[in-house]
Parts: structure tokens; sequence; C-alpha cells
């Protein structure tokens, strides 16, 4: 009976009325449903475009019909494919790569709350380091199924993805600087048949919800342990979680408000995909 009790409560206090176990939880299921719908996604791209030689092929011929004249506007950079890329007049120098984009990642990585949450509430050292290494092998896969299905959403749709006029970009995104931003939507709305669309959507929202439910729950857990505790050092545990669980929700209202806010001062772009978004399409 006790045992019986103590799954309840843990059930009703750390899923029902959310914490990190029910981030944990979540964030399990999340991962497996956008790394199976981003490998889905990844066949039919590659599928479409001929294979990965194909992409190095036709990458660098991937240019737009309309583009500003005597300009690079539009035109795919030459070291596209490299990694370590000229110090001086590359848009990203090698030495920015080691030195300035090692110290924030080892930052984000090894310290920031929102990932050491997680290997702080493991169950044992042991946990903590398979955890980490598997978040390693994962982190591989972002330039298989997110990369490299980007670059082949440019080569196949060139005039909306590598729009090079400010004119066109506006009109098929909203953003005259460029629409790269629509290219992985573009291929699930393009590519994919009517259920699997349903299931990348799924995927694009559980990449979302699993970054929200991992920032609210860290504001929270910083705002009730490190401040609330110190104003209320005698608070009960049913205290601390109330007052965390309210937190998280002033977290969310706070973000509503101020996306409509943002909504109300932006224009209304198009998203370069020419039909609406309805459940038939999905």
């Amino acid at each position: 009976m006790r045992k019986s009790y103590n799954l309840l409560k843990h059930f009703f206090t750390d899923v029902v009325t959310g914490g990190l176990a029910a981030v944990i939880y979540t964030d399990a299921v999340q991962t497996l449903v956008m790394v199976i719908g981003a490998l889905i996604l990844m066949g039919f791209s590659f599928a479409e475009v001929g294979g990965f030689q194909a992409v190095l092929d036709k990458y660098p011929q991937a240019i737009p019909s309309i583009r500003v004249p005597n300009t690079t506007c539009g035109i795919p950079r030459e070291d596209a494919f490299h990694i370590f890329r000229h110090p001086v007049t590359s848009d990203l120098p090698w030495p920015g790569v080691i030195l300035g984009m090692s110290i924030p990642s080892m930052w984000y990585w090894c310290s920031d709350q929102v990932i050491v949450q997680r290997s702080l509430a493991s169950k044992n050292i042991v946990h903590a380091k398979g955890g980490s290494l598997l978040a390693a092998y994962l982190k591989v896969l972002p330039f298989f199924m997110m990369v490299i299905p980007g670059m082949i959403s440019r080569i196949l749709y060139p005039d909306e993805v590598g729009c090079g006029d400010p004119d066109v970009c506006k009109q098929v995104c909203g953003n005259p600087v460029g629409c790269s931003d629509i290219a992985y939507a573009k291929l699930v709305m393009e590519l994919l048949p009517a259920g699997l669309r349903g299931l990348m959507m799924a995927v694009m929202l559980a990449a979302l919800m699993s970054s929200l439910t991992s920032i609210f729950n860290s504001s929270s857990t910083i705002f009730t342990m490190d401040l609330w505790r110190n104003i209320r050092r005698t608070a009960s545990e049913w205290e601390l979680m109330i007052v965390g669980s309210t937190q998280k929700g002033s977290n969310i209202r706070l973000t509503l408000i101020w996306l409509e806010m943002k909504n109300g001062l932006m224009p209304k772009p198009n998203v370069g995909l020419h039909q609406p978004l309805t459940l038939d399409r999905l």
C-alpha cells in the first residue's frame, strides 16, 4: 500500500504538476519522434536530389533565376562544403570557429542550467556519463538530418530558398535579406506525402516544446531554489512546488503576451509554401 502511495505521489508531483521529471519524460519521447521523422525526410531528400554526390555537384549551380546584377547575392559560396574557411575573406573564418565558437559551446553544454539540470538529476554518475555520451552521439546527426537537407532544399527550390533579390525574398517569406529559414519546411510540404507531413509537423513542434519546457523548468528552478528559498527559509516542499509551478505559468503568460505584441508589430509574411496549411495537407 505504501509503495502504491509513493508511486502515485511521484506521478502527481513530478509528471502531472510538471517538474524536471516531466521534462525528461517528454524529451525522451520527443527525441525519438524527432530522430525518426528527420531520418525519413533525409531519405526523401537524398532520393529526390540523387544522392550525396549529386549534392556536391548541384549545390554550386543552385542559383536563382532573378537576382541583383553585379553582385554575389544568390550565388552559393565556393567554400560552402569547407569546415575550416579562409581567415580573412570567408564569412566564417576558421579562427572564429575554433576560438570564438568553442568557448560559448563549452559554456552551454557544460555549465548552462538547461543542460546541466539533466546531469544533476541522473540516478548516479554512470547514468550521467552515459547520458552525456548519448547526447554527444546524437549531436552528430543534425549534420545529416538538417544541414544537408537544407542544402538540398536550395538545390530543388533555388528561386525561393536561395532567392537573391530583396523584392523576391520579401514576396516569398517576408524577409528581404533571404529565405533560407523556410528550407526545411519547404522540403516537408513539397516532398513528403500527406500522412508524413503531419509527422514532421509534430517533429518541429516537439523540437520547440523540448526547448521551451527545458527553459521554463530551468528558470522556475533558479527562481524557487535560489531566490524564494532564501526569502522563505522554512518553506515546505509543497510550497516550493506551488511557487515553482506558479512562476513557470507566469513565464508562459509573459511569453504569450510578448509573442502577441511582436506579431502585432511585425508584418505577416508569406512563408513561401504558397498553399494554406490545412488538415487534408497533413
